[in-house]
């Protein structure tokens, strides 16, 4: 049995350098192991309103552009506008109270880290086409009556 599994290793270390990713490509037709290419097959959508959620717990798309917004460590542009002592000037919507607990619950006095980099739910909104083809459809509850987009 150890000979049987001494073998199978060698056979799988020597096939590794055949089993590499060459020629993957990423649907924007980059070399995977390149990572993206960012894509710039879009216009920007100009400021409007925010934009109906499609299911539940979805979080908000950006209603304007975030071109150039710095969100690093020590800064995040998008504070400016969302911090709860700056919306009552901007007419901006607030950062939800969810933002303020620990993955454990606890309330903190600034924004949990883990939710500090707003892009990694929230995305703005462009006219950019899907990269595949899609059949979703919005809950039937958060859709009003006649009007599915």
């Amino acid at each position: 049995m150890k000979q049987l599994i001494s073998l199978w290793i060698l056979f799988c270390i020597a096939i590794a350098p055949f089993a590499q990713a060459e020629g993957l490509r990423s649907l924007r037709g980059s070399e995977v192991m390149n990572g993206d290419v960012p894509s710039e097959n879009f216009r920007w959508e100009k400021d409007r309103r925010p934009l109906p959620r499609h299911f539940v717990q979805q979080p908000p798309i950006i209603p304007h552009t975030t071109k150039g917004y710095l969100i690093t460590k020590e800064f995040n542009k998008c504070l400016d506008c969302h911090s709860w002592d700056r919306t009552a000037d901007t007419g901006a919507t607030k950062v939800s109270i969810t933002h303020f607990k620990t993955r454990g619950g606890t309330e903190l006095t600034n924004i949990s880290p883990r939710r500090y980099f707003c892009q990694q739910c929230h995305v703005p909104q462009t006219d950019a086409k899907p990269l595949v083809g899609n059949t979703f459809q919005p809950a039937a509850g958060l859709v009003k009556q006649g009007n599915t987009k």
